[in-house]
């Protein structure tokens, strides 16, 4: 059995959204030339000590009153912003993260007459107007200058959300006149490659940013994966900032897909091939999935009773991805439940069965209506009946 390390990524999610919902049509075959291009064995190493905490920014911190977006999805109060995330750097570091993963700061422009629902999408950034501008009711520029400055100041990595498979329809051109080609929801490959390539590698030289968590990766064929990854190195190159040990130093350049489906999948539209790699690390769903059904329960409600046998399942799924792949076990995000939630509702199943046991009566509030509400929260929330 081949066993690949597994990166852990604690990521805490504000609220469900859908963003990461969308276009199943996966477009491997539909990019431009193949290109080889090795992984980065600098980025690879120091991604397996990554301890990423997840910010979905609309729904955490206010840190400036005075802006915004007001709505959102979720019992929230939707005023976060990137000053909130700067106040509360101190706190992620004493969780011992060393990373902070935020969903978009891009600029979504209303488009006149748009309902509450396309208010609540614009909050979550997954469909951006303006890839090149922060969205004003987050912050400016210069906030999110300061926000990566004052991360790596204390030795956390900073990595954006790379929404590179769809566009709000509104979406403008980039300083060079690039745009995406094609529909928004999913934009036409290889069109679009220059403008994609264009918005990785300006965060980087702009901000400075560690790399890109790839949202609905799927989207993208492998070879364009691999194009995109190569400009995040060259611009990782090209700029240094001092880390919290006085050291000068280059951009990590990670880039992490999430791709929400099973390993072959995560192989195919994500990692490429050994002979051709695409990209080099991707969420490990397969595994997370298996680690709640041992330790809790998972947001269908299915809990296993096999243990360990569980988790080395989830493990033989690594076979199924090249050599240089580095699998990434998030125990949560924004589009889960999360892990405190589940391993609660296993106790209760666990405290449930065994008051059956002695012949008392379940109280009116037991696990099957608070699983039930559970599950009715998360379809309502995923858009989904």
């Amino acid at each position: 059995m081949k066993l690949v390390k597994s990166l852990i990524s604690l990521s805490v999610g504000a609220t469900l959204l859908w963003g990461c919902s969308g276009d199943s049509t996966s477009p491997t075959d539909k990019g431009g030339t193949t290109t080889s291009y090795a992984c980065s064995a600098h980025s690879s190493a120091h991604a397996d000590d990554l301890r990423i905490y997840q910010v979905m920014v609309e729904s955490f911190v206010n840190g400036n009153p005075s802006i915004g977006h007001g709505t959102g999805y979720g019992t929230s109060h939707h005023m976060g912003d990137i000053q909130g995330i700067i106040d509360s750097l101190d706190y992620i570091q004493d969780l011992g993260m060393n990373a902070v993963w935020l969903t978009p700061i891009f600029n979504s422009v209303p488009i006149d007459g748009q309902d509450h629902w396309a208010n609540r999408l614009d909050a979550t950034g997954y469909f951006a107007t303006d890839y090149f501008a922060i969205d004003p009711r987050f912050g400016t520029m210069d906030d999110a200058r300061k926000l990566v400055e004052e991360a790596h100041k204390r030795g956390l990595y900073v990595f954006f959300d790379g929404v590179f498979g769809h566009h709000k329809d509104n979406v403008v051109a980039s300083p060079t006149g690039n745009k995406p080609v094609g529909a928004s929801n999913p934009v036409s490959y290889p069109e679009s490659l220059p403008f994609f390539k264009e918005v990785a590698e300006y965060w980087v030289k702009e901000l400075k940013i560690d790399g890109w968590r790839l949202d609905q990766a799927y989207q993208v064929p492998t070879d364009a994966w691999a194009e995109i990854r190569t400009a995040v190195d060259d611009a990782s190159q090209q700029v240094t900032y001092t880390n919290e040990d006085g050291e000068l130093v280059n951009p990590l350049g990670y880039m992490v897909a999430e791709i929400w489906r099973g390993e072959s999948d995560i192989a195919r539209d994500g990692y490429g091939s050994t002979e051709n790699p695409a990209l080099c690390s991707a969420f490990d769903f397969p595994m997370r999935y298996r680690l709640v059904q041992t330790f809790a329960v998972e947001e269908s409600g299915y809990a296993s009773t096999q243990g360990g046998l569980t988790l080395a399942e989830g493990m033989r799924t690594h076979d199924a991805y090249p050599a240089h792949a580095k699998p990434n076990l998030m125990l949560g995000n924004h589009d889960l439940v999360r892990w405190a939630i589940l391993f609660n509702e296993e106790t209760l199943l666990n405290q449930k069965m065994l008051d059956i046991g002695k012949g008392i009566k379940p109280p009116s509030h037991s696990w099957v209506l608070i699983l039930a509400l559970s599950r009715y929260i998360t379809v309502k929330k995923l858009g989904m009946s």
